[in-house]
């Protein structure tokens, strides 16, 4: 009986440290949803500075809690929080649509900015075919494209969307987004799961017209719908990479692709609505077949739910990773709202969190939504940092886009104030790419080995960090240069 538990508590500690064990490279996302004003700006109008003070806000807080990501929604509804030549100024940022910011400043080109300071990757979203939230009510100025083309624009559950399948809609949204990948530092363009709207019982989407004028050899209006959206994600996918080749693109879908019961490829759930039969976007195909860099399925459901069982659809997806990345969006905004007990208590986001760093395939999470971390319930913050995030990380790199690793850093070190280490570094950066660069800190008898996360205590603009760690013992130390893509340079000389 005692070698028993002896040998119970051996195997749950051992389950319990691989558990815990910190990736080194790892996408840990936050979005922050702008319409109707979810996460930012906390009210429409707002002063700029107030605007500016707040976005700087969440990204402090992102950085304290150990994340390297964001995801900003910057096109909410046929609208933009960026000076657009197409699309009104957002009325969800100044109060009134098509009015730009005074005293004036681009919302989009200060975020990424600040974002960067802090190492964070800036990911812009992109809602592609929602243009009213309300159809009744129009806010656009008369030369915004739903009073210029109303025939691209069917109303459909009080709202009004695109009409996907007209040629001249995906040819419209293409030029709005290689806008923003042209004249802005953007690290991704990224779209959520909104392609065609969720579907309504007995209601049926009203693209008859479109679909008589357009449907050439499909004979099932369902393949034709999947086919328009499979074409813009396709052309997308080579303009983005034509403009701009490091710029990512990637895709939060909906957590079930398909069910089992509709398709032996499909999950064992029983989500009431799916990607591939109701919002036709088959989002497999398009990882498969390389138009993406990475998937961010949002799994928001709980370990056990009678539907959607999360442990069950994060290893389907896991297995459908097909050589890109593979992220899960986790559903944190139901920690201390949700009446069901397991979101009483962390336990359940922490647990989700260890299965992502135990399962095949899947390369880090993101968290729906920033408000989750200025509400705070159950210590999150801290939890966050002190548990979960307690090291800084790379992002996971994308070979498929650039695999070349930067020229290795020559470091050198000075003592400063108080006991600090003053860590300088020159490089050879032909290119004049905008480097970072990871600091590891070993023990004066400790292996130089950098490919876990143990030893890796900062990523950092500029050429120089100061490590406050002042405990009276000798470290030395390795600098490693990062490219954009994250690729990593050799390894410094070792200074003590």
């Amino acid at each position: 009986m005692r070698f028993t538990l002896l040998f119970l508590f051996i195997i749950t500690t051992f389950i319990s440290t691989a558990q815990t064990e910190i990736p080194k490279r790892e996408f840990r996302a936050a979005w922050v949803a702008t319409v109707s004003n979810i996460d930012w700006p906390s009210k429409k109008g707002l002063n700029v500075e107030i605007q500016k003070q707040e976005f700087v806000s969440i990204l402090e807080q992102l950085k304290e809690n150990g994340m390297n990501a964001i995801i900003v929604q910057i096109r909410p509804a046929a609208d933009a929080f960026y000076n657009s030549p197409y699309e009104n100024w957002s009325r969800y940022l100044t109060g009134t649509q098509g009015v730009a910011p005074n005293p004036y400043y681009d919302p989009l080109t200060f975020m990424i900015e600040e974002a960067h300071k802090r190492c964070i990757e800036f990911h812009a979203w992109f809602n592609p075919y929602r243009a009213l939230v309300d159809a009744g009510k129009n806010p656009n100025t008369n030369e915004h494209i739903t009073f210029q083309h109303p025939e691209w624009f069917l109303n459909y559950g009080g709202k009004k969307y695109f009409d996907p399948g007209l040629p001249e809609v995906r040819q419209y949204f293409t030029k709005v987004v290689l806008d923003v990948v042209k004249r802005y530092d953007i690290d991704a363009v990224h779209f959520d799961d909104y392609f065609y709207p969720y579907r309504i019982a007995q209601v049926e989407f009203p693209d008859h017209n479109s679909y008589a004028k357009y449907r050439g050899n499909f004979t099932s209006k369902d393949d034709w719908r999947r086919n328009n959206v499979d074409l813009l994600i396709e052309s997308l996918s080579k303009k983005i990479k034509k403009e701009k080749s490091y710029v990512k693109f990637g895709i939060s879908p909906f957590g079930v692709w398909r069910n089992f019961s509709k398709d032996p490829e499909g999950s064992l759930t029983k989500g009431g609505q799916t990607n591939y039969d109701d919002l036709y976007a088959d989002v497999i195909l398009w990882q498969r077949k390389g138009w993406i860099d990475y998937l961010l399925p949002q799994l928001y459901w709980e370990n056990g739910h009678r539907a959607a069982d999360y442990k069950e659809l994060i290893n389907w997806w896991g297995k459908h990773a097909y050589g890109r990345n593979m992220y899960v969006g986790h559903g944190i905004y139901q920690v201390g709202t949700s009446s069901k007990p397991c979101w009483k208590s962390l336990y359940e986001i922490e647990y989700q969190i260890d299965q992502t760093r135990n399962t095949e395939n899947i390369n880090g999470s993101a968290f729906y939504s920033a408000n989750s971390f200025k509400k705070n319930y159950y210590d999150l913050n801290n939890t966050m940092k002190a548990k979960w995030y307690p090291t800084p990380a790379l992002l996971p790199s994308m070979p498929w886009i650039d695999d070349e690793e930067p020229l290795a850093p020559i470091l050198k070190i000075s003592n400063g104030r108080d006991g600090n280490k003053m860590l300088q570094w020159t490089i050879s950066n032909p290119e004049n790419e905008p480097l970072q660069f990871a600091i590891y800190r070993f023990a004066l008898n400790e292996k130089t080995y950098i490919h876990s996360s143990k030893n890796l205590i900062a990523i950092v603009r500029g050429n120089s960090f100061v490590d406050k760690l002042n405990d009276g013992k000798q470290y030395k130390y390795v600098v490693t240069a990062l490219d954009r893509l994250h690729n990593e340079s050799q390894l410094s000389n070792s200074v003590q």
